[in-house]
C-alpha cells in the first residue's frame, strides 16, 4: 500500500497547546531567540531532538514495573548487560546515565593534551568531551558528504585516505579512531559495512583500537540492509553483530536507538581498560551495576534495544522521514539527500543564500519555522559547530549550514508530517525576506544550548538579494 501507517496503536495521549504567531514572536524574544530556552508547552511540533523524546512501548512499561532498585547486583542490570552483550557482542558493559557520560569516561582516560581523535564527524557532546580533555577532535568525512544534494548512499563514510594520512602525521598521538553511526552532524547519513571493514584494516595496520558512537546503530544497520550490495535479506541483528565485531568498543546513548528516555553505556573488550573505566564510573556516575541509571531505566533500555531491531518498525520510521524529504525535494526546497535515518535536514545555506555563514542561516531558518508553525528544530551549522583557527583564534565556518528536524520515535503521526511540510513550504515562500542572527552572549563551549541571540535588521525587499 502507498499510505504510510504507524505499526502501533496509541494507548495514551499528551495534549498539544496550540499557540498563535503573535504569541510565538513574544515567546522567542523572551527566550533570546534560543529555541532550547523555550518551554515545551509552547511548542506545537517538537523536533529539537530525537534523544530521549520517544514513546516507550507497552512491553517497555511492563519491564519498568519489574525494575529492581538494589544499589548493587540488581537483576535489572543483569538483564541490561545480557541484552547489550547479545546485540553488540562486547564482554564488558558499563552503564551510564546517557551517552555524553560514556564519552566523558572514555576520553577522560584516553584523551589528553597533544592527542588527536579522528572520526567521520564528531557530534557536539563528543567534540566537547574530547576537547575538554585537551585533545583535538578531527573530522574526516568522505568527499561525497560535501554535496548535500547528491544521491550517494553512504555519505556517512570515513575518508580512508585522510584517515591514513592522519595516522601517519600524528603517529603516537592518536589513542583511538572513532566512527559515528549514523553520521548525525553530516545529515544522519549511514556508514557502510565496506567502509567499516576498511577502517578496521587501517586501524590494525597502525595497531589502534576502533570505537563506534553507536547511538543510532539500528537505523544504520537498516540502511545497510536496504542499500549496500550483498546485504539485502540479512537480518538486522546479523548486520549489527558484524558492524560491532569490527570494533574494540562503543559509546551509546540509549536515548536514541535504545528507545528509552534516559540511559547509555560503554561497551568494550579490553579487560584492563574496562577495570579502569569502572573505577572512574564509581567516582562520577555510580556503582558498576547501575552507573547513574535506575533499575527501571535499565529494564526499559534492555527491552528497547531488542524492539528497535524490529524490521516493521524500521521500515515505518524510514518511510516517514523519506516521505517528508522526498516531497521537499520535489518542491525544490533544499534538503539533504538521501533521507537520513532519524531526521530531515534542511540545507539552510542554500535555503537562505542571502545570509553569510556568520549571520547563522541555520538559526535564522529554525527561528522562522517556530514563528510560522510552532515547530522547534535544531541548528547544526556554524552556531553549533564553528571551529577555531589554531593560529588566529577566529571562528571558521562549519562544513554545512543545516537545520535538523529530528523525529522522536513512535511519537508523531503521518498528519504531523504533513503539517511539517506545510510549515516549511510557507517559510520557503517568504525566504527572501528572512534576516540573519547575531550572538549577543554565549559560553565558550556548547554555546547553542544556553547562548542569547538577536535578529539582525531585516533587509528591505527592494534591497534583498534575488533568490533563484
Amino acid at each position: 500500500m502507498k499510505t504510510i501507517i504507524e505499526p502501533f496503536r496509541i494507548k495514551s495521549v499528551e495534549p498539544i497547546r496550540m499557540t498563535d504567531r503573535a504569541e510565538r514572536e513574544t515567546l522567542l524574544e523572551q527566550a533570546s531567540f534560543n529555541l532550547f530556552a523555550l518551554k515545551s508547552r509552547d511548542v506545537i511540533l517538537d523536533l529539537l531532538t530525537d534523544s530521549g523524546t520517544g514513546a516507550m512501548s507497552s512491553e517497555q512499561w511492563a519491564a519498568v514495573m519489574r525494575g529492581d532498585e538494589s544499589y548493587a547486583g540488581s537483576p535489572s542490570f543483569q538483564r541490561f548487560e545480557a541484552s547489550v552483550q547479545e546485540i553488540f557482542g562486547f564482554e564488558h558493559v558499563i552503564p551510564t546515565h546517557q551517552g555524553r557520560a560514556a564519552e566523558h569516561l572514555l576520553f577522560g582516560l584516553l584523551g589528553g593534551a597533544h592527542k588527536v581523535i579522528p572520526n567521520n564527524t564528531h557530534f557536539d557532546t563528543t567534540r566537547a568531551n574530547i576537547e575538554d580533555s585537551g585533545a583535538v577532535a578531527l573530522d574526516i568525512p568522505c568527499e561525497q558528504a560535501m554535496d548535500t544534494a547528491s544521491s550517494y548512499t553512504f555519505k556517512g563514510n570515513v575518508d580512508l585516505e585522510a584517515l591514513e594520512a592522519c595516522l601517519i602525521e600524528h603517529k603516537g598521538q592518536v589513542p583511538l579512531v572513532m566512527v559515528t553511526v549514523t553520521n548525525n552532524a553530516g545529515g544522519g547519513q549511514p556508514v557502510s559495512l565496506e567502509n567499516l571493514r576498511a577502517v578496521r584494516k587501517i586501524c590494525d595496520a597502525h595497531q589502534l583500537p576502533l570505537y563506534i558512537d553507536a547511538c543510532r546503530f539500528a537505523e544504520n544497520a537498516y540502511l545497510i540492509q536496504q542499500s549496500e550490495p550483498g546485504q539485502a535479506g540479512r537480518e538486522l541483528e546479523e548486520i549489527v553483530l558484524e558492524m560491532f565485531s569490527l570494533a574494540d568498543g562503543c559509546t551509546m546513548s540509549a536515548k536514541k536507538d535504545g528507545l528509552a528516555n534516559i540511559g547509555g553505556f560503554l561497551a568494550l573488550r579490553d579487560d584492563s581498560l574496562a577495570q579502569r573505566l569502572r573505577e572512574r564510573l564509581v567516582v562520577t556516575e555510580g556503582f558498576a551495576t547501575y552507573g547513574g541509571m535506575s533499575g527501571r531505566d535499565l529494564e526499559a533500555v534492555a527491552q528497547g534495544l531488542r524492539e528497535v531491531l524490529d524490521p516493521e518498525y524500521q521500515a515505518y520510521r524510514h518511510a516517514s522521514i523519506r516521505y517528508v524529504a522526498d516531497r521537499l525535494a520535489l518542491r525544490g526546497i533544499p534538503v539533504v539527500r538521501p533521507a537520513g535515518g532519524h531526521a530531515i535536514f534542511l540545507d539552510a545555506g542554500r535555503f537562505l543564500p542571502q545570509l553569510k555563514w556568520n549571520e547563522f542561516p541555520g538559526q535564522a531558518l529554525a527561528i522562522e519555522l517556530y514563528v510560522q508553525g510552532g515547530v522547534r528544530s535544531c541548528e547544526i551549522g556554524s552556531l553549533m559547530l564553528a571551529r577555531q583557527d589554531p593560529e588566529t583564534g577566529q571562528d571558521l565556518p562549519a562544513r554545512h549550514e543545516l537545520v535538523r528536524l529530528a523525529i522522536p520515535r513512535r511519537t508523531y503521526t503521518q498528519s504531523h508530517m504533513d503539517y511539517l511540510l506545510e510549515v516549511i513550504e510557507e517559510v520557503w515562500s517568504r525566504r527572501a525576506t528572512i534576516a540573519g542572527m547575531e550572538i549577543l552572549e554565549a559560553p565558550p563551549v556548547l554555546r547553542h544550548f544556553t547562548g542569547k541571540y538577536g535578529r539582525l535588521p531585516v533587509v528591505p525587499a527592494a534591497e534583498a538579494q534575488p533568490i533563484q
